[in-house]
């Protein structure tokens, strides 16, 4: 299946070795080893074993250490730990946060009837209730200038130019969670990603831990977020319960620790989002088989793109290649990143796909045998000329494209009108760049049909690059599963499952077309110097 190549080799042994060390690292996470000796004066016993009747408070404050004053928001008398709740409350939104502030949460669990400030036993977080975005520019019909209608507080910040700067966003939901299992922990083996979490006291001889509280962050989606308005006094706001597992609990810990991480690397509020979804929109078992499909995604991309460099590096004679459909192709590319770059799409999508571009433009340099020479500043365009063989191929080429253009203008043209009609954008850029994205999205694979032609004319599938092209079809069904876990825009989904039907027939026509040594494989030489066959008579 893989190459046999000493680079191939490496990358395929670096790849197991990675794939087992997470496998290990993973079971590390979610599996504590257990306080052996429970009797033992090393063992760390739970609070929550003596039944203890707690209170969940929340509150709300202006600064997180609380000074300048708090409000009770919330407060659940009969609080039991393994039962789940959700309980939906309004907020009073202090004028410094509706001027583009902040606000807090304050979240208490400690002993029933007494209060969160005097109880020597209570544990608390604190996490921050709104976020600075920048707002969503509207969108407006390019033919009637309208768009859609604002109140009058959205007028206002209109025109105060809060478009250009971040403004202040109110989170929808607070989940919260306790671990319930009356876990023992070793004190010498105790994991450090708990341990910040938590509280420990002496009773006599025994090492005492408090419940261990968490705050759920991953669950605070960009699309759940609101505008805070200056108008609005208050807001509607949803406290949510529910017990967690100890293996989960460190899972969610480290997962959030790596978001917070990219964040710090440069990665936008809204590619973070991404990850988010992940994590939160699937369950754990969906979320392994999503790390092994994205392991092997990034192997075979490694594979496929060492291979087809590969390919057209060597590739001397353009016979058996549609030239016009790495012309499209390389065009269609640069049109999608543009669209994901206008739609502001998550950097897991947007970088693999200006990487693609550029290999695409150096593609066309080598099917059309462009030599570039510079005088100066100047640039000269220079193009080699094709042979008797390539010319045939070059026929059966633009016969192919002569019957596509007949199908694929008017629908582009038809849906470019429609759309400017009916569907609102931010601007022309963004209408034409819709536009040319749904012609390539729609009807792209129209584009594919030249190649399957001219292996139809020729008889011949060997001039094709199937080591690359196997890993891209191994790939194309990895992105399918993609397609349901990452974010991305429908018309993006959707050609996804486009180009298995293509696929396919490439497979049908590798089984109807055997290779044989008479035929130009994909460097453009054959084995015999003399074929025996026939030639195709058209």
């Amino acid at each position: 299946m893989f190459p046999r190549t000493s680079l191939t080799s490496l990358i395929v042994g670096l790849f197991l070795l990675y794939v087992l060390h997470t496998c290990w690292v993973m079971f590390g996470i979610v599996y504590t080893k257990p306080c052996e000796k429970p009797k033992s004066d090393s063992c760390i016993a739970p609070y929550l074993a003596g039944k203890p009747r707690l209170q969940l408070s929340v509150y709300t404050a202006l600064r997180p250490n609380a000074d300048g004053g708090h409000s009770l928001i919330h407060r659940e008398e009969e609080f039991d730990v393994n039962t789940r709740f959700e309980r939906l409350v309004n907020v009073s939104l202090p004028k410094k946060t509706r001027k583009n502030g902040t606000l807090y949460a304050m979240v208490f669990l400690h002993q029933a009837g007494v209060s969160p400030w005097q109880d020597p036993h209570q544990v608390h977080l604190v996490t921050q209730l709104t976020t600075y975005m920048l707002p969503k520019p509207p969108e407006i019909s390019l033919i009637t200038g309208q768009d859609e209608p604002q109140k009058p507080d959205q007028q206002k910040q209109s025109s105060d130019s809060e478009q250009d700067r971040p403004v202040s966003h109110w989170r929808s939901r607070l989940t919260v969670n306790v671990v319930s299992e009356n876990f023992l922990f070793d004190r010498e083996a105790l994991p450090g990603d708990v341990h910040r979490y938590m509280r420990v006291y002496q009773s006599g001889k025994k090492m005492i831990y408090l419940p261990l509280l968490f705050v759920d962050e991953l669950s605070n989606r960009v699309k759940d977020l609101m505008g805070v308005k200056r108008r609005n006094k208050g807001v509607a706001f949803a406290i949510s319960y529910d017990s967690i597992a100890l293996g989960k609990l460190r899972f969610w810990i480290h997962m959030q620790d790596a978001v917070y991480s990219l964040q710090q690397f440069g990665f936008t509020e809204k590619d973070a989002d991404e990850i988010k979804g992940i994590f939160v929109d699937t369950n754990l078992y969906f979320l392994a088989l999503t790390f092994f499909v994205a392991a092997f995604h990034l192997l075979f991309d490694f594979l496929a793109f060492k291979n087809d460099i590969s390919f057209w590096k060597h590739k001397k004679s353009m016979v058996g290649m549609s030239s016009k459909a790495v012309l499209w192709r390389c065009f269609s590319t640069i049109v999608i990143f543009l669209y994901l770059l206008d739609e502001q799409t998550s950097l897991l999508v947007l970088v693999p796909a200006g990487i693609g571009s550029l290999i695409e433009v150096w593609k066309v340099k080598k099917a059309f045998k462009i030599h570039v020479i510079w005088r100066g500043l100047t640039p000269t365009f220079l193009f080699g000329k094709l042979d008797e063989s390539e010319k045939r191929t070059e026929e059966y080429d633009t016969l192919a494209m002569k019957y596509l253009s007949y199908l694929l203008y008017p629908l582009c043209i038809s849906g470019a009108v429609y759309s400017l009609v009916f569907v609102k954008y931010k601007s022309w850029y963004s209408w034409i760049i819709n536009s040319l994205v749904n012609g390539v999205y729609a009807f792209g694979f129209l584009f594919m049909l030249p190649q399957l032609f001219v292996n139809y004319k020729l008889k011949s599938v060997a001039h094709l690059p199937w080591k690359a092209f196997m890993y891209k079809a191994f790939n194309t069904f990895i992105d399918d599963v993609f397609a349901f876990i990452i974010t991305m825009p429908t018309s993006h989904r959707l050609a996804c499952f486009r180009d298995d039907v293509v696929f396919l027939v490439y497979l049908y026509q590798r089984w109807l077309y055997p290779v044989d040594k008479t035929r130009v494989n994909e460097y453009g030489v054959s084995y015999d110097e003399k074929p025996k066959g026939k030639s195709h008579k058209d």
